[in-house]
């Protein structure tokens, strides 16, 4: 029975070239804007090299303070706070403290080079997972003693020795000559914990060190045992935070600090309010844009589906007089309407892998590799379906209500 549903569906599409055409163009349209959005997102939020194991991976990327006048002072923590009192928490296994990305000049063959560099311990190694294309990162003894060695990305490699191996060579940023211990594939400036064109070890600012103050140019990533224990994590973090904020010498000054995944980060930022993450508001942000963007073609899908089904009104009519009950009308026209809105997924796929391609071939996000992985198309799909659900079931409901006698006569209700 399905598979002669489908006939039918193909046959129906064939008879009206253009109003499938209109059917397909819109479907496939709105698809494809949809899935570039998700693969941005997934990019973006996603378990993406380097940070792979997004459910056991914590990052503070900010101190707030806030005075009893209502002054608020917030930015990125000191090397200082985190060696004191985020590296010595005991519920997780690794702690990284790592500097924001500094943009630096370097010259090549007099041709200026801008080049982000991040100051980073030996845990960050440990903790992210780099895709390393030669040699490997540099040790703890290297942090240790300060040793002028770098990490570079493909990109630096490219810029400075063309296609030729890259280790053991020399590179001189911002006036600094580094030794060249690893090359790793190039990290998108969207994954900003972890982006950086040169990395450095972090030894090599210990003027940061003995800093006082809370903030500073640092971030902190933290790793869980398990993502289980995440929720004890965040804990230990509040109640550490709790006795700073108790030790500050400016009474009724308030502190937040809060570990937090990348997608909490983001929502807390533009969202959030004290404690709450604001990542509810962000996925119901989310839902009502997706279901408005999606509102207008189905509409117009529901209005073409009426018609061409009003065409078929004879066809139905037959068919209630032999005894199909409404159920099978509504079952046939909606796996019509999903055949045919699968269709137009799949020509959203390929529309999809074509913008995507012109994104990452564009350089407007820098380093960036957008593309359809597995959620992504899952995602896609799904969207399909529910499309075709909504789109098919009121004309299908629509006629299984005529009565046979009306139907053969052309009628409506």
């Amino acid at each position: 029975m399905l598979k002669n549903y489908f006939k039918i569906a193909w046959k129906v599409l064939l008879r009206r070239k253009f109003f499938t055409f209109i059917s397909l163009f819109g479907i496939s349209f709105t698809l494809m804007v949809l899935m570039v959005a998700t693969s941005l997102f997934d990019h973006t939020f996603g378990p993406q090299m380097p940070e792979r194991e997004t459910d056991r991976i914590l990052f503070v990327n900010q101190i707030r303070e806030q005075v009893k006048e209502g002054y608020t002072n917030s930015g990125p923590a000191s090397y200082s706070f985190f060696d004191r009192h985020v590296r010595t928490m005991k519920t997780p296994e690794k702690v990284s403290i790592n500097s924001m990305p500094f943009q630096v000049n370097s010259y090549i063959n007099n041709r200026k080079l801008a080049i982000d560099i991040k100051y980073t311990d030996r845990e960050f190694w440990d903790i992210l997972d780099f895709n390393f294309l030669e040699g490997n990162a540099y040790t703890q003894q290297d942090v240790k003693s300060a040793n002028r060695v770098a990490v570079i990305n493909q990109n630096t490699r490219e810029q400075y020795f063309g296609k030729a191996e890259a280790i053991g060579k020399y590179i001189v940023v911002d006036q600094v000559k580094y030794k060249v211990v690893g090359v790793v594939e190039n990290v998108p400036v969207l994954r900003v914990q972890s982006y950086a064109d040169v990395w450095v070890p972090v030894s090599l600012k210990s003027q940061d060190f003995s800093k006082p103050g809370l903030r500073g140019t640092y971030f902190a990533t933290i790793k869980a045992r398990e993502a289980s224990d995440i929720p004890e994590i965040k804990a230990e973090y509040a109640a550490m935070m709790q006795e700073v904020e108790r030790q500050q010498p400016t009474k009724g000054s308030k502190l937040f600090s809060f570990p937090d995944t990348f997608l909490e980060s983001f929502a807390r930022t533009f969202l959030g309010q004290g404690q709450e993450t604001g990542i509810g508001i962000l996925y119901g942000i989310l839902t009502v844009l997706i279901l408005l963007f999606m509102l207008l073609p189905t509409i117009n899908l529901v209005s073409i589906n009426i018609s061409r089904i009003m065409e078929r009104s004879s066809e139905i009519g037959v068919r209630k007089a032999f005894g199909a009950s409404s159920s099978t009308i509504i079952g046939q026209f909606i796996i019509e309407n999903i055949f045919l809105t699968l269709l137009g997924g799949l020509l959203g796929l390929l529309l999809s892998a074509g913008v995507l391609w012109l994104i990452n071939d564009s350089g407007m996000i820098v380093y960036a590799n957008l593309g359809l992985n597995l959620r992504v198309f899952g995602i896609g799909m799904l969207l399909c379906l529910v499309f075709g659900l909504i789109s098919g079931v009121y004309p299908a409901y629509k006629m299984s209500r005529l009565q046979a006698v009306e139907a053969l006569k052309g009628g409506s209700k």
